[in-house]
């Protein structure tokens, strides 16, 4: 029998990109570019991910380790202001298990030429399923990427 039990948690982290907020907001926002950064490691392979950006729309991203588990992403928009906000929840499976639901915001803010991007989270990490600060790291990750896509170098390389 598994151990119910919830972790709560709330990170904020902070970068800094060289490009306008309309051009972070683009590689948040089409999924083409979001393709480019927003996914596992190389050695993952091949994923699947879908991608309905508008209030109320669906986020799905997959993958993991050739020998598992199964790694998903399912996120809802719940506000967008282009080139300023984007506020979504998302939960996280591993194979068939929830392991955390979030709220997540990304607030883009213009410094200088470029942008300042915060990003907040808020998460209920379920039965030990999660760590808080795996969830941090792997977001410290995807923003740096976000970052090399921006200055157009490989990412997740």
């Amino acid at each position: 029998m598994t151990k119910r039990s919830v972790k709560h948690d709330t990170f904020v982290i902070e970068r800094s990109y060289s490009a306008a907020p309309s051009r972070v907001f683009f590689a948040l926002s089409d999924p083409q570019a979001k393709a480019k950064w927003f996914r596992g490691p190389v050695e993952w392979g091949p994923e699947g991910h879908q991608m309905d950006f508008r209030v109320g729309g669906r986020e799905t991203s997959t993958g993991g380790p050739k020998d598992g588990p199964q790694h998903r992403f399912d996120a809802i928009y719940q506000d967008i202001v282009p080139d300023r906000r984007i506020v979504y929840s998302y939960d996280m499976h591993l194979d068939d298990k929830r392991i955390s639901v979030s709220l997540a915001t990304m607030e883009l803010k213009p410094e200088g030429t470029g942008t300042r991007l915060i990003f907040t989270e808020q998460g209920a990490y379920l039965d030990d399923f999660d760590d808080p600060s795996l969830r941090r790291q792997g977001t410290e990750d995807l923003l740096d990427a976000l970052g090399a896509s921006l200055k157009g170098a490989p990412v997740n390389a």
